[in-house]
């Protein structure tokens, strides 16, 4: 999330707020190593550390899956009240966020420790955001791809507060109303729905990337933004297929993968209401059944009984 507005009123808080001998500067602490720099709220000395800990095998694992160097110390912010960090962020939706051009990671703690975000996760996804734009210009990287691949390498986790019993793309396949990915090259929408959707939109199309195309593909992508290609040129050179053919197979694969699920998931109540039903059914013909055979069974006695008489 790197809105420029946003940008720009985080900073003037920081500015309040981290350096030492500032207003509030005693509510704030600070630990660092060759790799990182990180600022914490007081009572947050434990996850600080945390982050000096795991931060080393994080950019070594990034590194490798990449195939790039994270050859820059970003500064991480820890922010322990849910309130302050919705006011940093300008919205409630997010758990953490990456401001690339001040290689600045803040990540509000009080979401953390929560399926699924954990520090170590949380911070690894926002760590992939500073690498590709460490290396990648920003109006070469589409936003889609940037959000796909952060979430590609962080098992499959967003910085964004998700319904877990709901999926908006799910709700898509069958109408088709999808957000056309090159919708998606500069920014992603403001509205709850429209944005959960383009996040959804990003995973599943890099994972679609990933499963037909191999991770070379996805590191092959990259490079070729990385030396300058613009998206369509990156995507033909890499997978030789057009941003649009490698869309509407994207589209196929999802109508195949998808379409009985979905339509199960939004039947589900009636689905089980009739199995409840056939169920009864087919119990209340056992019972006649039963009955029958007893009665029968019955008539058969009776008449044994009157022919011994």
């Amino acid at each position: 999330m790197t809105d420029p507005l946003k940008r720009i009123l985080l900073f003037i808080s920081l500015s309040f707020i981290i350096p030492f001998g500032s207003p509030g500067a005693e509510e704030r602490h600070s630990l660092r190593s060759e790799d990182v720099l990180v600022f914490f709220d007081v009572r947050l000395d434990g996850p600080a550390s945390e982050v000096l800990s795991v931060y080393p095998k994080l950019k070594a694992e990034l590194e490798e899956r990449i195939g790039w160097t994270l050859d820059f110390r970003p500064v991480v912010l820890l922010i322990r009240e849910r309130d302050t960090f919705q006011r940093m962020a300008g919205t409630d939706l997010f758990v953490a966020f990456a401001v690339p051009r001040r290689q600045l990671i803040v990540i509000d703690h009080s979401k953390m420790r929560g399926n699924p975000f954990t520090l170590a996760i949380t911070l690894k996804h926002e760590m992939c955001h500073l690498l590709l734009h460490h290396h990648i210009r920003k109006a070469t990287l589409p936003k889609w791809m940037d959000e796909g691949v952060a979430q590609w390498v962080s098992d499959g986790m967003s910085e964004l507060i998700m319904d877990k019993k709901r999926s908006v793309l799910d709700e898509v396949v069958l109408s088709g109303n999808y957000i056309r990915i090159r919708s998606l090259t500069h920014r992603f929408p403001k509205d709850k729905i429209s944005l959960l959707l383009a996040y959804e939109e990003s995973k599943s199309l890099v994972a679609y990337i990933h499963d037909k195309f191999g991770e070379s593909a996805i590191l092959a992508l990259l490079n070729h933004l990385k030396a300058g290609d613009d998206v369509d040129a990156a995507i033909r050179n890499a997978l030789s297929v057009s941003l649009g053919e490698l869309e509407s197979q994207w589209h196929r694969h999802l109508r195949r993968e998808r379409t009985w699920f979905v339509y199960v998931a939004s039947h589900l109540y009636d689905i089980l209401f009739f199995l409840a039903a056939l169920t009864a059914i087919v119990g209340f013909v056992k019972l006649m059944i039963r009955k029958r055979m007893y009665k029968d069974q019955d008539d058969e006695d009776d008449e044994e009984a009157e022919t011994e008489e």
